[in-house]
């Protein structure tokens, strides 16, 4: 591997760069503490790195981060312990295989049968003869115990296998929590479970720092399926590159496949968590469940299905990604707001102005690559994360909370659809301390609204909003509420037509680019496109006029 590419993240939860080592004090100090996490050496840095003679040959260590100081070995007791598939089939048998291939080819025939082969790249659809080290991984899935999907795996895809990151996902049928677990050498770390993304001291730290909900994660989730090997774009490999004879290169499918079982397992997590902390009747850690609603713990990234080479100013009009405007998947398909407006349109030549003017381009600093232009697929942004999507629904299913109140939060900043402060300043009143579920949608609210009553807030305070919004008359709200998000759609398609409402619009995405670029999920530079916007400007945020602001 050439040297360049170890100042890259192999994967999301390895040791951290010298760049983001150097970049902890400030990136840790921009964190909202309700939503994001300090910046921490990963698993790779706590002893299980290359060289680490903290690991014994043939052993299942365990280093859960931020708990475990050091690697140590997991005892008899704690490996009967783990029920998931790499622990059953590998770790109580004796067996530590030390490639990909070798895992794969040890598993039963049913998980061949089951297996399935993705591929990604943050510079899959850059000239092979434009970029050297190309950071291509394969993700794998398969159905060992019955016939839903319980192991994942990532791996480097070329090179030495013996040399390049392995890490597997294994689902415990019994204990219903995903293990984490990664290869160094000839040995394997246990890194945690799902249940250990949530306790603070591991929470988004070491696999948690990626998988910070504790489940599967696909980041780019929805068509196109930005950087996967998909039906939207195939990978660029050069004539003789050697991956083209590898057998998992030969068996990739499409990442529309992989985004189906990605929701599946991301559903039966949550499931299975939202039964076990709501058994008794109480919920000892509601901040813990609501913060999927008051803040972004988390986000997906969305473009729009156009390949931005293919853009020119006689194009028709871009239909920017929904997901930049509001969060659609709950507003509209959960909550069922009653809405018409259609989605917001730039024209192409805007756009292209747009690259010109604000210096778009592909960089990558620590191989020296730079291209003039944005992403294969245009415009790429966060959006709301999936998973915390999915907290909402199964929260109001089960009567965690009613659908009401989950719009009246979102309401109160919806044009800000991920790192919304005036939604996260509505956490001071979600209980630390175990509350009843049944009360639970009833104590949060009475205490915003007796907020709004006594503290004299003025009347844009995220209290006063939420106060004004649950005034609505029950049987209206879906449409009330709908008729504002239209509003505020016919506003945005008004402002994306003139030159200096798409400019706006371009920084609000910068703005909240630039809170991606803070998070662990952002591996590789490649990932989003540099602009000439100063990287210390003022974080934006969007108006309900479709106008876009300062954040103070």
């Amino acid at each position: 591997m050439p040297d360049h590419a170890q100042l890259r993240r192999a994967t999301a939860w390895m040791s951290a760069t010298a760049v983001e080592e150097a970049d902890a004090a400030r990136i840790s100090a921009a964190f909202d503490p309700s939503g994001h996490f300090p910046s921490e050496p990963g698993i790779a840095g706590g002893g299980c790195g290359p060289g680490s003679t903290a690991l014994e040959p043939g052993r299942l260590h365990r280093r859960v981060s931020g708990r475990d100081d050091r690697p140590r070995p997991v005892s008899d007791e704690e490996l009967a312990d783990l029920g998931d598939p790499m622990a059953v089939t590998f770790f109580r048998t004796g067996r530590f295989p030390t490639t990909v291939q070798e895992l794969l080819s040890a598993l039963p025939a049913t998980a061949a049968a089951s297996l399935k082969v993705y591929l990604v790249s943050e510079a899959g659809q850059i000239s092979p003869l434009a970029i050297g080290e190309r950071d291509m991984r394969f993700a794998i899935t398969t159905a060992v115990d019955g016939n839903q999907v319980d192991l994942l795996v990532s791996t480097q895809a070329g090179g030495d296998p013996r040399q390049g990151f392995l890490q597997v996902a294994g689902w415990d049928p019994v204990a219903r929590v995903f293990n984490f677990y990664a290869r160094f050498g000839s040995s394997w770390v246990w890194a945690g479970n799902s249940w250990d993304a949530l306790e603070p001291d591991s929470r988004g730290k070491g696999c948690f720092d990626s998988h910070v909900n504790g489940s599967a994660v696909m980041k780019e989730l929805r068509i196109p399926w930005i950087n996967w090997q998909s039906e939207r774009a195939t990978i660029r490999l050069a004539d003789d590159d050697p991956l083209r004879h590898d057998q998992l290169f030969q068996q990739v499918i499409g990442a529309e496949r992989l985004e189906l079982t990605v929701r599946f397992l991301i559903t039966r997590w949550t499931a299975a968590r939202l039964a076990e902390v709501t058994a008794n009747g109480v919920v000892d850690h509601p901040d813990r469940l609501l913060r999927h609603l008051f803040t972004s713990t988390t986000v997906n990234l969305t473009s729009t299905d156009r390949q931005s080479s293919t853009i020119t100013a006689d194009s028709g009009d871009l239909t920017l990604p929904t997901g930049f405007w509001l969060n659609q998947d709950v507003l509209f398909d959960d909550l069922r707001l009653f809405t018409q407006a259609s989605p917001p349109r730039a024209q192409a030549a805007g756009y292209l102005a747009g690259l010109t003017r604000f210096g778009f381009r592909l960089e990558e600093k620590i191989s020296a690559f730079s291209q003039p232009g944005d992403t294969f697929f245009a415009f790429v942004v966060p959006e709301a994360a999936h998973e915390d999507n999915e907290v909402i629904r199964q929260m109001v299913r089960k009567g965690l909370i009613s659908a009401r109140f989950a719009a009246c939060v979102l309401m109160v900043d919806f044009p800000n659809p991920v790192f919304s402060p005036a939604r996260s300043l509505l956490m001071r009143y979600v209980p630390t301390t175990p509350t009843k579920a049944a009360k639970l949608c009833d104590t949060v609210t009475q205490a915003i609204l007796d907020a709004a009553r006594t503290r004299n807030l003025p009347a844009d305070s995220p209290e006063a909003r939420f106060a004004a919004h649950w005034q609505v008359p029950e049987d209206m709200w879906q449409s009330v509420f709908g008729q504002r998000v239209d509003a505020y759609l016919r506003r945005v398609t008004q402002q994306i037509q003139t030159a200096a409402g798409f400019d706006d619009y371009v920084r609000l995405a910068e703005s909240r680019r630039r809170q991606f670029r803070l998070m662990k999920l952002n591996e590789f530079e490649l990932t989003l496109p540099v602009t000439n916007i100063p990287p210390d400007a003022p974080p934006l945020a969007m108006r309900e006029d479709a106008t876009v602001a300062e954040l103070t």
